[in-house]
């Protein structure tokens, strides 16, 4: 059975609000999610636009969340490590955390995916979503998506 994964401020293939991207206070929207298997022992989350031109530019890696989690709260520091074990990789902004949409021109697609894994993955915070795919492999019990859409309104 796949993970659903939802969010309070936009719908499956829906619109992103301002709040949520470089046009606005570019923090992380909220996540929900049903579905955990049981054998699960830690999720990783990636969020990234496939429509940018230099190819898919990673928004968000997020990974050792503990697989009793049912989402994440609405903006999350940036913090390396998280009191529950969660670290954060680096996004292609070159920054920890949660880097929103900011496409250079027309209406891109952003890809809220999450993992749920037999594992706890063995990477240090900052590490980068081509890492965590490697870590993964072989892992992955399950896993959902999540497709929202951003078009700036001044480019």
């Amino acid at each position: 059975m796949a993970i659903k994964i939802t969010s309070p401020f936009f719908d499956q293939g829906g619109m992103i609000p301002a709040e949520y991207t470089c046009d606005g206070k570019d923090i992380s929207p909220a996540l929900e999610w049903i579905g955990i298997p049981e054998n699960s022992k830690s999720l990783a989350l990636i969020c990234d636009d496939p429509d940018a031109p230099a190819g898919d530019w990673v928004h968000w890696v997020i990974f050792n969340i503990p697989a009793t989690a049912t989402g994440l709260p609405e903006h999350m520091p940036p913090n390396k490590v998280f009191e529950n074990g969660a670290r954060h990789g680096l996004n292609d902004f070159r920054k920890l955390g949660y880097g929103g949409p900011c496409p250079p021109g027309g209406t891109h697609r952003y890809f809220f995916k999450i993992f749920a894994l037999d594992i706890e993955i063995d990477l240090p915070p900052g590490s980068t979503k081509n890492d965590l795919v490697t870590a993964m492999k072989g892992h992955i019990v399950s896993k959902g998506e999540l497709t929202g859409r951003y078009k700036r309104k001044n480019v």
